[in-house]
């Protein structure tokens, strides 16, 4: 497989699941994998269980129905970049988001060694805010009992 199909088959299996066999398949053990600073779950990891625990498994326990549509790649040598849009609601506020988003990865012999997000995190945030402001207000309204 070349790169590119290499990273297609990780977005564009018949499932969530084949996709993420895929991913598993071809990934290095150390892969290094960054999420976007400002994204809710930013930083980066290394290996897959790491990724999974720290990224996967919160993107399916906090947010419904959110998912990467591919819009298009770009493939050179030993990276391809994805672009396209994520879109999801999440859960503790019900809020809807769409944001535009680019994925960089970096593969040596078949295998990916890196990714790294690129996404406009506001619209993420917006979506998980109400949150954030109803715990800081029930917190400061905690604190003013008597």
């Amino acid at each position: 497989m070349t790169n590119l199909e290499i990273i297609k088959s990780t977005y564009e299996g018949k499932t969530s699941e084949e996709n993420g066999r895929n991913l598993a398949r071809y990934v290095a053990e150390d892969i290094h994998w960054t999420e976007a600073k400002g994204f809710p779950y930013n930083g980066t990891y290394v290996g897959l269980e790491s990724i999974t625990k720290n990224v996967f498994s919160r993107l399916g326990t906090e947010w419904t129905d959110y998912k990467f549509t591919p819009e298009g790649y770009v493939a050179s040598d030993d990276k391809v970049v994805a672009y396209g849009t994520y879109s999801g609601t999440y859960k503790r506020t019900n809020k809807y988001f769409e944001a535009r988003v680019a994925h960089i990865w970096k593969l040596k012999n078949g295998k990916i060694i890196s990714f790294e997000q690129f996404v406009d995190s506001k619209t993420v945030d917006d979506a998980i805010k109400k949150v954030n402001e109803i715990t800081k207000h029930n917190s400061t309204n905690s604190m003013m009992k008597f």
